[in-house]
């Protein structure tokens, strides 16, 4: 093992041991020092680390600077031990973050979509099952895709119609209520898990057909697949490029703010309960959609224009 990795270790430890989720810039700073190593380098240089910042040619200048980003951290550590390190100076991959516009999709989509799982080839008759419980369950709570596969069989409460969110994007927990249709299906998948595995396998409420943990990554790459199928995402190696199961998170944002503007509530007010709900941080985030998105944007004018013309 050379000294790079060794350090690498070393860090990666460390920020797991401080609470950090740290599964892919792991994997990509390891293969950061197996490039380092490929170059015969000793140390990270500002060179090597541009030079490998951008080798996926054809990603996003944002991916880029977080690439380097993740090296640049790395090398702020790693300087401390190594004074050989150069730490790459911020703003030589220079960028402005967009947010992808979000697609929201119809429920003629959403009902393709959970068709077409059904269909999902399946030897023990639990995959497709897996598959269109854990789809459909976004798309009605708005929850992260590794907030749902992240749920262990405790965090469910099928008769309170209860999930306890663990492990969340920064760090918080919270409690999400789910509609009894949805605590039904929830619990019809749960049957049919507890025929084939045993509880004791496995904590989590998800699994596949081993009796493992479905992960985020399964979860996407399936919904991709099914997705090119379905003429939804362009048909390319991987996971092509076109609407993201994340955006099943958007349609219902999205869906609850244009239900709430056409049905006259007080939105401004009822804004910060959708915010807790979603696990928002800060509930700018939530006021995002009322400018990303065409029809609630044109509901908000609607509003308002309806405020200036009363007496």
């Amino acid at each position: 093992m050379s000294a790079l990795e060794q350090a690498l270790n070393d860090y990666i430890s460390i920020r797991h041991n401080l609470g950090f989720r740290f599964r892919l810039p792991a994997s990509l700073l390891r293969k950061f020092v197996v490039f380092l190593d490929a170059e015969g380098a000793s140390h990270i240089t500002t060179k090597l680390a541009l030079r490998w910042a951008i080798l996926p040619s054809k990603a996003q200048p944002s991916t880029w600077a977080w690439r380097l980003g993740m090296v640049r951290r790395f090398a702020i550590w790693l300087c401390a031990t190594d004074p050989r390190t150069e730490v790459p100076p911020v703003g030589i991959l220079p960028h402005r973050y967009r947010r992808k516009p979000p697609h929201i999709y119809s429920d003629a989509e959403i009902d393709e979509i959970l068709r077409r799982t059904q269909q999902l080839p399946s030897v023990k008759n639990l995959r497709a099952k897996t598959y269109t419980t854990l789809f459909g369950l976004l798309a009605v709570t708005g929850m992260r895709v590794n907030e749902a596969v992240g749920l262990d069989r405790s965090d469910v409460n099928l008769d309170l119609g209860i999930l306890h969110i663990r492990r969340t994007k920064f760090g918080k927990s919270r409690y999400v209520a789910v509609h009894p249709t949805t605590a039904d299906a929830l619990k019809n998948y749960a049957e049919t898990r507890d025929r084939l595995f045993r509880a004791s396998l496995t904590p989590a409420f998800f699994i596949s057909e081993r009796g493992s943990r479905i992960t985020d990554c399964m979860a996407r790459y399936t919904f991709a697949k099914l997705s090119q199928q379905l003429g939804l995402r362009l048909s390319a190696k991987g996971h092509g490029r076109g609407p993201r199961l994340h955006d099943m998170r958007h349609r219902f944002a999205a869906r609850t703010l244009i239900n709430w503007y056409r049905d006259g509530v007080d939105v401004e007010r009822e804004l910060p309960k959708l915010a807790t709900y979603l696990g928002h941080v800060h509930v700018n985030d939530t006021y995002w959609y009322l400018e990303a998105v065409p029809e609630l944007l044109q509901l908000v004018t609607d509003r308002l224009i309806e405020r200036e013309v009363q007496p």
